[in-house]
């Protein structure tokens, strides 16, 4: 077991790979992004596609989508966000609402009016919130293994599983879960209970790696807490209303059969009742890390929904 002291400097974040590092400016902080694909020239209206990770991973989830998106023409960034890999880890600012601050100042940093969004897990929280939130930049939502969000404030029975449940709760007891990602095999079990099938050790190692960075494991449970508490708060609660809005741009929606976080049965219900335009894609064989679990899956359906949306 690993001392907490022995920390792991935030260049582990930075994997080689057919894309450039970038750290950007934006609502206050800096962020660090992988980007790939054509530079935007003068008179190019073509949104930025974003990818947006989840919990525990970092930008690295995106690293097969970087490659195929950008070998398609398209340009794309994939983001640390607050708090997590290589970006800054401020001590504050893990609500939803800054989070899309963050987001929005990314896109505009990468010189980029607008962005598809495409998020995953958490991440995909944030891409749904960035069409309620921060409208004037959002072209576009996909939203893997992540249900509207609204979704998540019904009885949690309907949507989170047994081990979902367990582990949100787990999050509100101040300091032990910081103390498990770091020194213990959290990072493990939160992979292996979402995923499928293991996800490679290799590749759990390098999240395990990511998560003892000083001040990510505390930022990235902090971001949990704030979800599992924002309806007792006041800004969560304008949060929740904002969402409530009709969302006017093309919304993808892709689950994992076997997600072990979230039933299938009423994922997609807020979504197909908010969205004007809305696709939703089953995996069924995979779980809830699908851009790792089903690559080619996931880049399938990815190309297509963004062959009509990207070049609207």
């Amino acid at each position: 077991m690993t001392a907490m002291s022995d920390a792991t400097d935030y260049t582990c974040a930075l994997a080689d790979g057919p894309w450039q590092h970038e750290y950007v400016p934006a609502n206050g902080s800096r962020f660090h992004v992988a980007t790939a694909g054509p530079v935007r020239t003068h008179g190019d209206t073509q949104p930025l596609v974003l990818l947006l990770h989840g919990f525990p991973q970092t930008w690295w989830a995106w690293r097969r989508q970087l490659a195929t998106l950008s070998d398609a023409g398209l340009r794309v960034a994939a983001m640390d966000v607050r708090g997590v890999g290589a970006s800054d880890k401020p001590p504050s600012g893990y609500d939803v609402p800054t989070r899309t601050r963050d987001v929005a100042g990314v896109v505009r940093s990468l010189g980029h009016d607008r962005a598809i969004v495409v998020g995953a897990g958490t991440g995909g929280v944030l891409a749904w919130a960035m069409a309620a939130m921060q409208p004037g930049v959002t072209a576009g939502v996909a939203a893997l293994s992540a249900p509207h969000p609204l979704r998540l404030h019904v009885p949690g029975r309907r949507l989170l599983t047994p081990a979902a449940r367990r582990y949100l709760a787990l999050t509100q007891v101040p300091g032990l879960p910081e103390r498990r990602l770091v020194d213990g095999d959290a990072v493990d079990a939160v992979l292996r209970t979402g995923a499928a099938r293991p996800l490679p050790d290799d590749v759990v190692d390098r999240y395990h790696q990511g998560m003892r960075i000083p001040f990510v494991a505390r930022s990235s449970v902090e971001a949990l807490r704030w979800l599992t508490r924002s309806s007792l708060r006041p800004d969560g609660r304008r949060y929740l209303a904002a969402l409530r809005r009709r969302v006017d741009v093309p919304v993808l929606q892709v689950h994992g059969g076997r997600d072990g976080f979230l039933r299938r049965a009423t994922a997609d219900v807020d979504g197909a009742a908010l969205a004007r335009d809305f696709r939703f894609e089953v995996v069924e064989d995979a779980g809830h890390y699908l851009a790792e679990e089903a690559p080619d899956a996931v880049d399938a359906v990815l190309l297509e929904w963004l062959s009509r949306v990207a070049r609207a």
